[in-house]
């Protein structure tokens, strides 16, 4: 310790290079998880555990019928023949014009059947969704999109409203919003109008599905709901019909592994960082053997063993790496609870939680402590094996 403080400066600066190792360390697996969670946050605001299903359009496809789009018996099918699946809807949308204050405005229809609020989980932000009567009575009843409703009706409540939707005249029962924005991937659009299914058969003159939703019961499901849903399909089809099958599952699992490679990466630069750490805390220590040749040489003559001349600057290298990699976890851990704080203030979507991986703050210091180590093991044998009498005669 008192070797230590001498040189303060110089310790401290050996130090640096531990800090920013650890505290790397530490904040890459903490960006890592804090990434993962926030995607699959945003991914399960979708819909959590969804399968989604459609018709296959392509330049390969030819002769498409309509006893090859998706139907309403399809549909039953997979809501009562699958265990897995715990709701299942479907949706068909057409481009139409909505008429309000004289102006006319494109807007996306959009015939829901029963259960899709519950696997879209959509926000309502007005009124309310349609209830059991407004599907059995088809009922002129829609709910508007957000910034249609804004549009339409600037300055004003739009629920029990009328609204020009096409040659229909609808009644406005509630206002809604997708929890996470998916940015026309969806059939919702930024100007969207929902009404009951069996509606949107008044302006196609045809009652099938485009696309169908079906949400399994648990996340560990949804491959086996999957492949099934795809079984039935095909097999209440013709066999050249092809149906494109997917769940956010893939997406998931995408974003994972994009995560995992950047978290490598990024590893691998603060082992980089740990690694130049080590290199100056050998060069330091080889550069305070030199120094203290004589202060060796002393120790020696009165008894001190090589075990001891070893030891003593062996934990002089872990001193300097172990506080460096106790500030740097430090630095590490108090930074996300910073982070956290502000963001309360930002407007961030869908909220923001950082997680810190206490597995990641133990590895961190045992690597940091392992570095100085292993980098100051030389420094401390050359120490131990000078000869006292040329240590002593050393000017």
């Amino acid at each position: 310790m008192e070797a230590l403080r001498a040189n303060r400066l110089r310790a401290a600066l050996t130090m640096l290079g531990v800090v920013i190792g650890s505290a790397c360390i530490v904040l890459v697996v903490t960006v890592a998880l804090t990434g993962r969670k926030y995607v699959a946050a945003q991914i399960e605001a979708v819909g959590s555990n969804i399968v989604y299903a459609s018709l296959e359009h392509s330049s390969t496809t030819q002769n498409i019928t309509l006893a090859d789009q998706i139907s309403l018996s399809d549909l039953d099918a997979v809501r009562h023949s699958i265990p897995e699946i715990v709701q299942a809807a479907g949706t068909n949308d057409v481009q139409m014009t909505v008429v309000a204050d004289g102006k006319a405005w494109p807007v996306g229809l959009v015939g829901v059947t029963p259960g899709f609020q519950e696997i879209r989980n959509l926000l309502i932000q007005r009124g309310s969704y349609f209830d059991d009567g407004d599907f059995s009575t088809v009922s002129k009843v829609c709910l508007l999109s957000e910034h249609l409703a804004q549009t339409a009706f600037p300055g004003e409540n739009p629920v029990g409203q009328s609204i020009h939707v096409g040659e229909l005249t609808f009644s406005v029962i509630g206002v809604f919003a997708e929890r996470v924005g998916t940015f026309g991937q969806s059939e919702i659009r930024t100007d969207s109008v929902l009404v009951p299914f069996a509606l949107v058969k008044y302006y196609t003159g045809d009652e099938f599905i485009v696309t169908l939703y079906a949400q399994a019961d648990r996340p560990e499901n949804v491959p086996l709901a999957t492949q099934t849903v795809a079984q039935i399909l095909r097999s209440r089809h013709r066999p050249s019909t092809e149906y494109d099958i997917e769940n956010l599952s893939s997406i998931l699992d995408t974003a994972r592994r994009i995560s995992m490679a950047m978290t490598i990466v990024l590893l691998l630069v603060a082992l980089l960082a740990l690694l130049i750490s080590g290199i100056g805390i050998m060069n330091i220590m080889l550069v305070s053997v030199t120094e203290r040749t004589r202060e060796i040489g002393i120790r020696k003559a009165i008894g001190a063993r090589r075990s001891e001349i070893l030891y003593q600057f062996l934990l002089e290298a872990i001193l300097i790496s172990g506080t460096g990699a106790a500030i740097g976890v430090g630095i590490a851990i108090v930074i996300p609870f910073f982070i956290e704080t502000l963001v309360q203030f930002l407007p961030v979507p869908g909220g923001l939680t950082i997680p810190i991986s206490w597995l990641s703050v133990v590895s961190a210091f045992v690597v940091s402590c392992a570095t100085g180590v292993l980098f100051g093991y030389l420094p401390a044998k050359t120490a131990a094996q000078l000869q006292p009498v040329e240590s002593l005669r050393y000017e």
